[in-house]
């Protein structure tokens, strides 16, 4: 994360005596990237963090995964999904994926089991609902429209709260998630040309301290999944301070850059991931320039497949094909697309575009998760020819 945080307890100076009430030491965590080398957090446990009392492997819910063959569009309706109550994380339906990144949708009402995604961050959107992060950290509260990032391996739990069901989006990467290097200096700090800042962030601000023993853990990590039982709650943290901590951002306090002619997809970026970005289509003024066209351009952008998540409003260039609200679209690379035919007429003299997105564009192929057969559109493809 791009500033520091210190939250709860913590001694004037790291890794020096800190001690309980009882007199005994503090157990220290530092909890770093790339080999300690980068973003890195300092958090002090009542109780060992690494005792163990059990560990057995994990079936998780089995997904398989098909290449995108024939190679066409496609829409997937992710709102047909919906089923029975299930949880935040074992109850993910898996739609599109490659070794980079994990693409799935939830709708979940009940809490998840603890949880720690050793394999890479975790990037939450919510399209309803509200949600609650508790984790080693301490509690980030999240609502529709927030982003919630989730470093690798913090211990975690999701709690859908509110009287309906929580609907999210679900970016596991491989890596790490974070705004874009070109709106950050040298020392990490938003630049002025940033579509958010600092003030746009929130992260935990007080200790969640939770007492139990014999507490389980299921921990995503390499190899597969194994459920681990700590001798104590992960909860115990009492401070810590750092830069790697949950963090959440909302899609509604993303500032639209906006020109006289259509501005590329570049301009709506909010992070990046490991060969793959997020971006964020936001309600703004368009193009200004008296001939101006304000939908996009037919394009063919040859070294990514590209997400539409479609979310709230009306996307004009996709008007006439299907999209409705929770509508994902897939427009994968060697594959021209663009408006829907009598779109780009349509748009012109229109001063402001009322619509909500996220678009996940990955530099490798996505696979066909089973969730996307079983919601997809299969008449979408030909709705540019406006052939059945």
């Amino acid at each position: 994360m791009p500033y520091y945080r210190s939250v709860g307890e913590v001694p004037r100076k790291r890794h020096t005596q800190f001690r309980q009430p009882d007199g005994s030491l503090y157990a220290e965590e530092l909890m770093g990237q790339e080999g300690f080398s980068s973003d890195s957090s300092l958090l002090y446990h009542r109780y060992a963090p690494t005792a163990i009392v059990a560990a057995e492997e994990f079936t998780p819910p089995a997904y398989t995964r098909v290449p995108n063959l024939p190679l066409k569009p496609r829409h997937l309706r992710t709102h047909k999904l919906d089923g029975t109550g299930t949880d935040p994380v074992l109850g993910r339906r898996y739609l599109l994926a490659n070794d980079d990144v994990r693409i799935a949708y939830v709708l979940a009402d009940r809490p998840s089991p603890l949880y720690r995604n050793a394999t890479g961050d975790e990037c939450l959107y919510v399209e309803a609902g509200t949600l609650r992060v508790e984790s080693t950290f301490g509690v980030l509260d999240a609502v529709a429209g927030d982003y919630v990032i989730i470093p690798t391996s913090t211990v975690h739990r999701l709690v859908p709260t509110g009287d309906a069901p929580t609907r999210l989006l679900a970016v596991e990467a491989s890596g790490h998630i974070g705004p874009p290097k070109r709106y950050l200096s040298v020392r990490g700090q938003f630049l002025e040309h940033s579509p958010y800042c600092e003030r746009d962030v929130r992260g935990p601000d007080a200790p969640l301290l939770v007492d139990g023993t014999d507490v389980e853990v299921l921990v995503r990590h390499r190899r597969g999944w194994t459920k681990h039982v700590y001798a104590n709650h992960p909860f115990d943290v009492v401070g810590w301070d750092g830069h790697l901590y949950p963090w959440a951002f909302s899609i509604h306090d993303f500032e639209p850059i906006t020109g006289r002619i259509h501005q590329p997809p570049p301009v709506h970026q909010t992070f990046q991931g490991p060969n793959f970005v997020i971006c964020s289509f936001v309600p703004r003024k368009v193009d200004y320039h008296p001939d101006a066209i304000p939908v996009p351009y037919n394009h063919h952008n040859v070294d990514s497949d590209e997400l539409l998540f479609y979310t709230g409003g009306n996307y004009e260039a996709r008007r006439g094909s299907g999209i409705e609200q929770g509508s994902i679209s897939l427009h994968p690379s060697g594959f021209t697309h663009g408006p829907q035919p009598g779109a780009a007429e349509r748009s012109i003299g229109v001063d402001f575009f009322d619509e909500l997105a996220v678009m996940v564009d990955t530099f490798r192929p996505l696979d066909l998760c089973d969730a996307a057969v079983e919601c997809e559109d299969e008449g979408y493809a030909w709705t540019w020819s406006r052939r059945p």
